[in-house]
């Protein structure tokens, strides 16, 4: 097609985006660097919510044994993807014995017609153990855990499917979903949801039920699940963490039924939208001979393989025009690591000509003005983010700290049109309540001795520009905090064209409300100021 053909579509397509920002006020990234705001918490709403009982009717199993439970689906490659279920039933108390997990064939039966299945896979299963041979402790052992990856599939086209054992007559109901496009410069995703830190409480319902009402095509879920490890009923006692109903023991007990639950929670969503997940510390759930994360590997398929990791803690995929990176905050960054050599070898072999956008995800934040986690993965930021920012990525999401906040393009704390937007968005419901206090906010600063984290190093500093100069904390909202509000609630991202996208940060109390929504930007890339002379924009 010659230019003058092109023109046209390019003005109309033009016009079509600065009429919407301009009718509905929308701000974009060109327009900043923003003066800091502040929204400040709704008094009249509860700053948490109790977690939900395993009893409840979304928690409860409602299959029998050998049929599919916990279905779920996540990208491969392109034309392939995943899906995973469980079988069988778990068992948690003193002696466990785990299931044979040959006994049942992992099938998906699939095809474009309701009912008329013209492809059939079979995959692997598995199970896991998670053993506390600790007086008082309790072990667990899962059902049967079944990964199949689907391939041969076709760009934008709805798929039905069934999963489970032919054999013994035990298939799942028909299932459906669609596929996202093909990766191109003028291929995008419909929707893209984005939630951490979610849980099991009556928050994290609302917050599934509003985001399954914006219609997403794919998930990502930046670590903090299911919150095993805090499930208020543990012991029976009212314990805030299972360790502390039984203080002297050498590990942190969890409460593993409530991955089943969480599963049986999620089922709705992801057994007909892809969710792609990153652990985050509550996915670590230590255990006998330093174990850690085994529920996280065991019940998530990943394209870790097709994407060149060998772990699941970290990997990449593409959906239509845009590269996604999932790091791993709580596995080896360092420059010397395998992550750092994995993630230089994936972002060095993006071809922005064909995934424009750039997007990377992790649990724990580098840029956040609250109190809570305030600074504490500093040495990550350190290693990485140079990394990061020599390659142009876009938009990096992550969860951890309860509440909502949206950077202005930043590099190395310092304003930069070429720095990537940083969002937070770590509060989908879970226990823990909405994070309040702002580290800028006088008796707020914690000392450079809090917020170790779970994993890595400390590396504070204090600031030696700007109103923090010469301290740890900031006097005032950071400039580069553009937007910030403690609200549960989840975010959209919609991807208009190779250099437009539209972030909405959808706010749990606003679905009582018409025509009220939180924080809305366009984020506008700028190849030819930020790629200039780089293997990308040659690309």
């Amino acid at each position: 097609m010659d230019n003058l053909k092109i023109l046209p579509l390019f003005l109309a397509l033009a016009f079509l985006i600065t009429s919407k920002v301009f009718a509905q006020h929308i701000p974009t990234t060109l327009e900043g660097p923003f003066p800091p705001v502040t929204r400040r918490f709704d008094a009249s709403l509860r700053r948490g919510s109790d977690d939900l009982p395993m009893d409840h009717p979304r928690l409860r199993k409602n299959v029998t044994s050998d049929f599919p439970d916990q279905i779920a689906l996540a990208l491969s490659t392109p034309s392939s993807l995943w899906v995973s279920w469980i079988t069988g039933e778990a068992q948690i108390g003193v002696n466990v014995t785990p299931l044979d997990p040959t006994t049942v064939a992992s099938e998906v039966w699939y095809g474009k017609e309701s009912d008329k299945y013209t492809s059939k896979k079979s995959g692997v299963s598995l199970i896991y153990s998670q053993l506390y041979p600790f007086e008082g402790l309790l072990n667990y052992t899962s059902g049967i855990i079944h990964h199949v990856r689907i391939d041969g599939l076709e760009p934008r086209t709805k798929y039905y499917y069934r999963c489970g054992d032919s054999s013994i007559d035990a298939m799942s109901e028909e299932h459906v979903f669609e596929t996202l496009p093909s990766p191109s410069s003028g291929n995008y995703p419909c929707k893209i949801a984005v939630v951490g830190d979610l849980g099991l409480t009556s928050n994290s319902t609302t917050t599934i039920d509003h985001l399954i009402s914006n219609n997403p095509c794919l998930v990502l879920m930046v670590g903090d699940l299911a919150y095993a490890n805090q499930y208020l009923t543990t012991g029976g006692k009212g314990a805030s963490c299972y360790s502390c109903a039984f203080p002297d023991s050498p590990t942190r007990e969890t409460y593993q039924p409530r991955w089943d639950g969480w599963g049986r929670f999620m089922q709705p969503l992801t057994s007909r939208v892809p969710m792609m997940v990153i652990q985050g510390n509550h996915e670590i759930e230590p255990q006998a001979n330093d174990l850690s994360f085994v529920s996280y590997t065991s019940r998530f398929s990943v394209p870790a393989e097709e994407s060149g990791s060998d772990t699941k803690m970290y990997y990449s995929f593409d959906a239509g025009g845009v590269h996604f990176v999932m790091l791993g905050a709580y596995v080896d960054y360092n420059k010397t690591g395998d992550q750092y050599a994995w993630l230089e070898r994936d972002l060095g072999n993006v071809d922005r000509g064909t995934t424009p956008w750039l997007v990377a995800a992790w649990h724990s934040p580098w840029y956040n003005s609250y109190s809570s986690h305030y600074q504490e993965f500093e040495c990550m930021r350190l290693q990485m983010e140079a990394l990061l920012h020599k390659h142009g990525v876009d938009i990096v999401f992550s969860g951890h700290v309860h509440a909502y906040e949206r950077m202005n393009r930043v590099h190395n704390y310092t304003l930069d049109p070429c720095g990537a937007v940083y969002i937070t968005v770590g509060d989908g419901g879970n226990i823990e309540k909405v994070d309040v206090d702002h580290a800028d906010e006088e008796g707020n600063c914690p000392s450079p001795s809090d917020n170790a984290p779970e994993f890595g190093s400390v590396c504070h500093t204090n600031f030696s520009f700007g109103a923090g100069k010469g301290g740890f904390c900031w006097d005032r909202q950071p400039e580069w905090s553009a937007y910030r509000e403690s609200s549960f609630g989840h975010g959209m991202l919609e991807v208009v064209n190779s250099t437009y996208a539209l972030w909405t940060w959808h706010r749990n109390q606003d679905i009582y409300k018409e025509n009220s929504r939180g924080d809305q930007i366009y984020v506008v890339r700028q190849p030819e100021l930020c790629l200039a002379g780089s293997k990308a924009d040659r690309s």
